[in-house]
């Protein structure tokens, strides 16, 4: 018989016995319930396809039909299972008239059915009031609360959810040795409840149980919840503890993935992704979802980690992700770059100028930067597409040299017209403008604090921007665009964005380049990334480039330019200008070489108010950012010290 190559098909078996169970529950009769059987059971399984006798087929369905019986507990019976059999001297249910030993009774194929897969299939069948009534009973295995909890979670009850659980951990009762399922859900409750204090107090104690399997979870879910609020030293301290309890849980696969992602790690993510991958394997693991993103992950650890959340994460993200990926097939756009007249004060308004008046040259820019000032000039066709996105778009633009929206609460929560657009208007590619408020939506949506997800949607927009600008104002133009003229804000913006995500990913290279691209087409340097710029060029040991940059901005008032100019002066070899230098800069920060120079120093009490350049916090700073860069060079402390006394 092909009963059993049949039964393997574990898919098509389930939807069986569900559909065999709407039956029962409908009129727990059992002999109703047997000529349904006889006449269903066949069809599903494909019975006539072996070429089965009609007494085998006959025999596969009663023995089904028998076994789905007996293991369903009855709601009319007080949740009991009612035999269909008393003894095997019954007449057999198939109908043949023989008993039921003598005749489909003689085979020994009858499944094996277990009442807690029946009652697993069962809860999400009964309705509410029968799941209470099961309870109130103490009908529903121990092990399946957690089930029943997760559907109370899909109701938005997650007070119930709690009262369910919590006394399956209780000290004074012995676990069952299967509680980490409870141990998940009970979390989320937590969650949705915002009882984050009971949560992790509840973590703690598990984590310190006798049960090896729930100190494991306990760990991991420890772990993922550093991992969520950007704490990945705890993250990976917990992840180790979880992997020494629980070596072969396939959930600390995807936790190290996300870990090492979340950190821009991404080679290592995708060196562990195909090393869990192939230990899985071997262990026999036939999860096909755990699997394939880990083969996923070996390839492109953030767009694996986007796509295996995807059904957690927001319809609305995932269209603007899926519009992202387009970006890259359309051709670089051509802005024009249109000079603009000379002004003697360039500084926007509400824009807390950097240099005084006359520290500014004729040209208008600091330190006698070359070129004129430009706007960028989308064009007729792509400035009316902008005039209609701004009708569609909830939110105006982050305020002076914010990157955040000071109200973003509509943006995501309205209807969508401005998701629609973008698919109607695959132009909208072409705008910087739309990128902008793009890349600023982005960060307003509740689910960019998962790594993954701000990682896998602000590249492609960044890499974008970055095109349409080099095409624009490559290196060899003369033009600057400054932070002045509102129509550049979008293009410097972005520019300042992609530094930012380039420092997160440890690209100091590619961050500096950015710097020095923001620096040209914005000599002004309203974003302050001279200060970041000069940090680097010493870290680098650029000092011939520090020395150069702080010439671009004589007077300046910034620690990091003052003080890094006289880095950068001795370890040139100009020991007496760099003394000129510190003079000078001591003249404008007094307390900075005290800050330096000392081994230990108590950080300053940070003020209500906004501090004086010459202030504590400035100098404290300046230690934090530097420090070790001056004490790793020989005699720099001791003259330092000499110097400033």
């Amino acid at each position: 018989m092909m009963f059993h190559q049949d039964m393997q098909d574990g898919d098509r078996i389930e939807a069986l016995i569900i559909e065999a169970l709407r039956e029962i529950l409908a009129h727990e009769d059992p002999q109703r319930f047997l000529r349904w059987a006889l006449v269903r059971m066949p069809d599903v399984l494909s019975l006539s396809e072996p070429g089965l006798t009609a007494e085998e087929t006959r025999r596969v369905a009663t023995l089904l039909a028998a076994a789905i019986w007996n293991a369903t507990p009855l709601p009319g019976q007080d949740f009991r299972q009612r035999p269909l059999l008393s003894s095997p001297d019954d007449p057999c249910p198939c109908g043949a008239g023989a008993p039921f030993d003598a005749c489909c009774g003689r085979s020994d194929e009858l499944p094996d059915l277990s009442s807690d897969v029946v009652w697993e299939l069962l809860l999400a069948e009964l309705p509410e009031r029968d799941i209470q009534r099961a309870l109130r009973l103490a009908a529903i295995p121990r092990q399946l609360l957690p089930k029943v909890a997760e559907h109370w979670l899909d109701l938005d009850r997650p007070g119930r959810a709690v009262a369910l659980l919590e006394p399956l951990f209780d000290p004074d009762q012995p676990g069952d040795g299967r509680r980490e399922l409870a141990l998940e859900v009970l979390c989320d409750a937590y969650d949705r409840l915002d009882h984050w204090k009971k949560k992790k107090a509840f973590l703690q104690r598990m984590a310190g149980c006798d049960e090896r399997g729930l100190r494991g979870a306990a760990w991991r879910r420890i772990s993922a919840g550093h991992l969520d609020g950007g704490e990945f030293a705890a993250a990976h301290e917990a992840f180790v503890q979880a992997l020494r309890q629980s070596p072969d849980d396939p959930a600390l696969a995807f936790l190290e993935i996300a870990l090492l992602a979340a950190e821009h790690r991404d080679d290592e993510a995708r060196r562990r992704a195909e090393l869990w991958r192939r230990r899985l394997g071997r262990q026999g693991l036939e999860d096909a979802d755990i699997l394939g993103f880990l083969a996923e992950a070996s390839a492109n650890p953030q767009e694996a980690l986007m796509a295996s959340q995807a059904q957690n994460l927001d319809p609305a993200i995932l269209a603007l992700y899926e519009w992202t990926q387009r970006l890259a097939d359309r051709p670089v756009p051509p802005y024009r770059v249109i000079p603009q007249p000379a002004r003697r004060h360039d500084d926007a308004p509400n824009q807390l100028s950097l240099f005084d008046a006359n520290e500014a040259s004729s040209s208008g820019h600091p330190g006698g930067q070359p070129g004129p000032g430009s706007r960028l000039g989308a064009g007729r066709t792509l400035s009316r597409l902008e005039t209609q996105w701004h009708g569609v778009f909830p939110a105006v633009k982050p305020y002076s040299m914010q990157l955040t929206l000071f109200d973003d609460g509509d943006l995501w929560a309205s209807d969508g017209d401005w998701l629609a657009f973008l698919f109607r208007h695959p132009e909208t590619a072409d705008s910087l403008d739309i990128l902008d408020d793009l890349a600023t939506a982005i960060f307003s949506h509740p689910e960019s604090a998962l790594p993954w997800v701000a990682r896998a949607l602000l590249p492609p927009l960044l890499a974008r921007a970055r095109a349409i600008l080099a095409q624009a104002v490559p290196h060899e133009s003369p033009h600057s665009i400054p932070w002045a003229c509102e129509q550049n804000r979008p293009a410097l913006r972005l520019l300042f964005r992609h530094y930012l995500h380039q420092v997160e990913a440890g690209n100091t290279t590619a961050a500096a380049d950015a710097l020095e691209d923001l620096l040209r087409l914005n000599p002004r340097d309203n974003h302050g990334v001279r200060a970041d710029l000069m940090n680097h060029y010493l870290r680098d040991r650029q000092d011939d480039k520090a020395l150069a940059l702080a010439r671009r901005f004589p007077g300046d008032r910034l620690a990091d330019l003052l003080y890094g100019e006289v880095l950068a002066l001795y370890r040139l070899g100009e020991s007496e200008r760099a003394a000129r230098a510190l003079s000078q800069a001591m003249g404008q920060l007094p307390r900075i070489p005290a800050y330096l120079t000392r081994q230990r120093i108590k950080a300053p009490k940070r003020s209500r108010w906004p501090t004086s350049p010459s202030g504590e916090d400035q100098a404290w700073s300046y230690r934090e950012a530097m420090r070790d860069v001056w004490a790793a060079e020989p005699g720099m402390m001791a003259w330092l010290r000499r110097m400033s006394a």
